[in-house]
């Protein structure tokens, strides 16, 4: 797991540590020395510690202007025990709603699980973003079973595109313009 790495081809874009509107602006990172873990499993200190015990993140980009943030997962996402969406609701997206990001696109490909408690902090989230919208991208499948098995699906957009889109050949205004054309073609 220390292998996989956050994406990082967009750094000529955006860095959230330099950032001054990112919550993780000013963070240091180590480049040597493994720093996070997930249960017994050393990841790669570029990941994003929120306060989550299983799940880190990574701001990939975010445009404030546009209103948009790309966030890039790794880990168990594990509400039951950890309550990981109250968390990262507090701690990083309530800070990017105060500076009008209000569209989310969620890349889970490295999220190895989901563990449900309720969907109070996901239908505050959805209510939040109010003309914006949630989406998550390359979602496994069993993940995105376990999300709509608790109806969070109501709150997240998930499926057909979005479940296997081919997101690291574009730049992020091209991914979020192909997710938002993917979340109008529902709404009409």
């Amino acid at each position: 797991m220390h292998e996989i790495e956050p994406y990082y081809r967009w750094r000529d874009d955006y860095i959230a540590s330099e950032d001054p509107l990112s919550p993780f602006f000013e963070t240091k990172y180590s480049e040597f020395e493994f720093d996070k873990q997930i249960y017994n499993y050393l990841i790669h200190p570029q990941w994003d510690f929120f306060g989550s015990q299983t799940l880190y993140l990574k701001v990939l980009y975010a445009d404030y202007e546009t209103g948009f943030a790309i966030i890039e997962f790794m880990g168990e996402w594990n509400d039951a025990l950890h309550n990981d969406i109250m968390t990262l609701k507090r701690e990083i997206i309530e800070l990017m709603i105060d500076e009008g990001i209000n569209k989310f696109i969620l890349i889970g490909e490295n999220v190895l699980n989901f563990h449900s408690s309720d969907d109070c902090y996901y239908e505050e989230w959805f209510q939040d973003v109010e003309d914006g919208w949630i989406a998550g991208i390359n979602f496994r499948e069993h993940v995105i079973s376990e999300f709509k098995r608790n109806n969070i699906d109501y709150y997240i957009n998930f499926g057909g595109n979005l479940d296997d889109m081919a997101w690291r050949n574009l730049r992020p205004i091209q991914l979020f313009k192909n997710v938002e054309m993917e979340l109008s073609r529902r709404l009409n």
